[in-house]
C-alpha cells in the first residue's frame, strides 16, 4: 500500500468539510436532506427526455452529437469542473468513445469547497490526486436515471456504484430526488438528469464527491489501462442494457 502523505490526508479533510456543509450528510439534519432534496427537484425537470428541443445546461444546448468535454465547455456553470478536468489530464479520456456516466459538479458545487484547498489541487503537483477525485465523478456505462432507479429499487433502497477510480457511490433517492453519498459519507443531489452525450450521459449534481483517502493512484495502475479500469467498473455495477441508448 503507498504511503499516504500528510498533505494528501490534509487536502482530503479539507474537502471533506467543506463538502459537508452544504449538501449534508447521513449525520446531518433530516431537515436539511430533505429541503436539499426539494431543490433539486424543482431546479432538475429529471424527465429531460420530455422535453422539447435540446436540454441545456447553463444556458448552453447540449447536443447528443458532442462529446462530454465538448458539451461541458459550452455550460456556463461547469467551468470549474472543465478546468480541474485540464488540470487533471483528462480531456483525452473523457472526449473517448466510452460510454461514460459523469456526475458533474456545477461552480456552486466547488465554490462551497476550501478555496486553498481547491487552488491547491489545480496545481501541478496535485495532478493526481484531482484526478482520482475526478474519476470518482464517473461510473463506466451509460446509467440513466431509469437505469439508477432500477438498481435502487433492486438494493431495497439503495445501489452501490463502482466509479471508474475504483472506490463506490452509495445512490439512493430522498423525496424524489437521486442522492450519492460518497465515501466520506456527504451527500449530494442529482439536480439536473440525463444529459444525453455522443460518449455517455450527464448528471449535474450539487456538491463534490470525495473517496477516501482522496490520494493516488489516480492514474490507471502500471500496466492497466483505462479501459480496463472501465470495464471493470462495468463488471461490479452489472449495467443494465435497458439504460443504455
Amino acid at each position: 500500500m503507498k504511503k499516504i502523505s500528510m498533505f494528501a490526508v490534509t487536502t482530503a479533510s479539507a474537502l471533506a468539510l467543506g463538502a459537508c456543509a452544504p449538501t449534508g450528510s447521513s449525520t446531518g439534519a433530516q431537515s436539511s436532506s430533505s429541503s436539499q432534496a426539494s431543490s433539486a427537484m424543482d431546479d432538475d425537470a429529471m424527465d429531460d427526455d420530455s422535453m422539447d428541443g435540446p436540454v441545456t445546461v447553463g444556458g448552453a444546448a447540449m447536443l447528443p452529437s458532442r462529446t462530454i468535454v465538448e458539451n461541458a465547455s459550452n455550460a456556463s456553470n461547469l467551468t470549474t469542473l472543465v478546468q480541474a478536468v485540464q488540470a487533471a489530464g483528462l480531456v483525452e479520456t473523457l472526449s473517448g468513445p466510452g460510454p461514460f456516466t459523469v456526475f458533474a459538479p456545477t461552480n456552486t458545487a466547488f465554490g462551497r469547497l476550501p478555496q486553498a484547498a481547491l487552488t491547491q489541487l489545480m496545481q501541478p503537483a496535485s495532478r493526481a490526486q484531482l484526478s482520482q477525485i475526478l474519476t470518482y465523478h464517473v461510473v463506466a456505462g451509460n446509467m440513466d436515471s431509469a437505469a439508477l432507479m432500477r438498481q435502487i429499487e433492486a438494493g431495497g433502497g439503495s445501489a452501490t456504484l463502482t466509479t471508474v477510480e475504483g472506490s463506490t457511490l452509495r445512490a439512493a433517492v430522498e423525496n424524489g430526488a437521486i442522492s450519492l453519498t460518497d465515501e466520506q459519507g456527504t451527500t449530494s443531489f442529482v439536480t439536473q438528469g440525463n444529459v444525453r452525450q455522443s460518449n455517455g450521459i450527464v448528471h449535474v449534481i450539487n456538491g463534490v464527491l470525495i473517496p477516501t483517502p482522496a490520494t493516488g493512484p489516480a492514474r490507471p495502475p502500471a500496466g492497466e489501462s483505462m479501459d480496463d479500469m472501465e470495464d471493470d467498473s462495468m463488471d461490479d455495477n452489472a449495467m443494465d442494457d435497458n439504460g443504455t441508448q
